[in-house]
This record gives C-alpha cells, structure tokens and sequence, in this order.
C-alpha cells in the first residue's frame, strides 16, 4: 500500500496526479511497491544554475521528487537542501504548497556561489539522524557540476555509506561533459575498501532536463536503489523488511 493514496493526492495537489501515477509505475517495476522510506532533495544554487531555475527546471524536479516521496513516506512533505558555497538553504516543499515554491524559496537566497557538496550532505546526514526515523532515505541531489573540495565529498561518501542513505546524484547539463567525472568517479568508488556498499548513483538528466520524460527520470531515481537496499540490510545497515 501507498504511502499516500491516490484521492489524498487529487486533494492536496491535483496537479501532481500524473506524476504520482507514473513514479508508482516506476517503483513498482523495481520492486520497491509498499516501501517505506525517507526522501530528500538537494538542489545547487550556484551560479550556473541561473538558467535552470530560469527555465523551471529546478521547480519540475521537485515536482517529480515529490510525486515519488508521496508512495514511500506519508507526511506529504520533502525536506530540501539549498546549497551553493555553503548551505544556503535547510527547507521542505509540500504537497499542499508546492506550485512556485522553488521560485519563493530561491527569492530569499543570497548570492549564487560555487560548488561545495559535503556541507550539503552533512546537512542531510543531520535532518536524518535528528527525525529518529528507521527508515531507509533516498536522497535526490541535484548538480550540474563536480564541487570545490573533491576529497571532502569523497569522504562524507564513504563515511556515509554505515548509514541507511543512499544518494542518487543527477546531473543537469552535457552528459559525456568533464564537469561530471567526478561523479562518475563517485559512482564506482570501490567497496570494501573504500565503502561498506555502494551507496550512489549518477546519471545526467541532459541539457534539457524537462525534455526527459517522466518514466525515464522515474526510471533512473529508483533505478539502482533496490540494489543498494539488498546490500544494506545484508550489512544490518537497514533493518529487514
């Protein structure tokens, strides 16, 4: 059974039923249908990013990250993490109040900065470790480029990796472009000896992210997230289901 149904969905936000319905397609597909879990949005605010936030690019993929979150976790809410040089931003987007809300939050941001992932994964490390849940997370996080401290990215990956989160990074922009071989990199880092599981993914969403399609983008969320599942409860990193 669905987090949060159908009719909940039409009711809060009815323009996000399609996307609902297709994320079910996905999860079902994967054998993921009736889990519970945590899900988390990242999203860079650097100054790159201006012409994706211009575009709605950004609002789109919350959109669909919160079509997702509604089937696994039921408060109807996706905690978002703004970051750019720093933090810029610990928030949520909501069902109820989801039409504009990247724009609104955007709006109270500072300066567009550089690229610094790991103060953005602490970040989350911290909003998971402090709602107490038991759930397993799937932390949607978004960039269109490597960040400015490689080494720290790398070792909040790998310490990570004892938790039950699993961090699925999109990449807007080229996909065979250099700005993303660092995440690859990311993506194959060896386990054991430098993670206990594999506990990323990547792919890029391309240089027009709208253009990708529901199904696909669904498709590549929850693509490596059951593998990861199996690997972590086999580790006692996730409890059984």
């Amino acid at each position: 059974m669905t987090a949060i149904s159908a009719t909940e969905v039409e009711e809060a936000a009815p323009a996000l039923v399609s996307l609902y319905k297709t994320a079910g397609v996905s999860l079902a597909k994967h054998g993921l249908g009736g889990l519970r879990a945590a899900v988390y949005l990242v999203v860079d605010y650097s100054g790159s990013m201006k012409p994706y936030y211009r575009d709605g690019s950004v609002q789109a993929l919350a959109d669909r990250v919160l079509g997702l979150s509604a089937h696994l976790d039921d408060d109807g809410r996706v905690p978002v993490v703004f970051f750019s040089t720093d933090v810029d931003a610990v928030t949520e987007i909501a069902l109820t109040d989801h039409r504009g809300r990247v724009e609104r939050i955007a709006a109270g941001l500072g300066h567009m900065g550089r690229t610094s992932y790991h103060l953005a994964m602490d970040a989350v490390i911290d909003h998971y470790l402090d709602s107490g849940t038991t759930d397993p997370a799937l932390v949607v996080f978004q960039t269109d480029g490597g960040p400015i401290n490689k080494l720290a990215a790398q070792r909040f990956l790998c310490k990570a990796a004892s938790l039950p989160l699993f961090w699925q990074f999109i990449g807007f922009g080229d996909p065979g472009g250099k700005q993303f071989d660092f995440l690859r990199k990311l993506d194959e880092l060896p386990v054991p000896d430098m993670r206990v599981v594999d506990n990323a993914g990547f792919f890029s969403a391309g240089t027009d992210p709208l253009n990708v399609s529901d199904a696909v983008l669904y498709d590549r969320l929850v693509g490596e997230f059951p593998q990861w599942l199996a690997a972590a409860r086999a580790r006692g990193i996730v409890g059984p289901a």
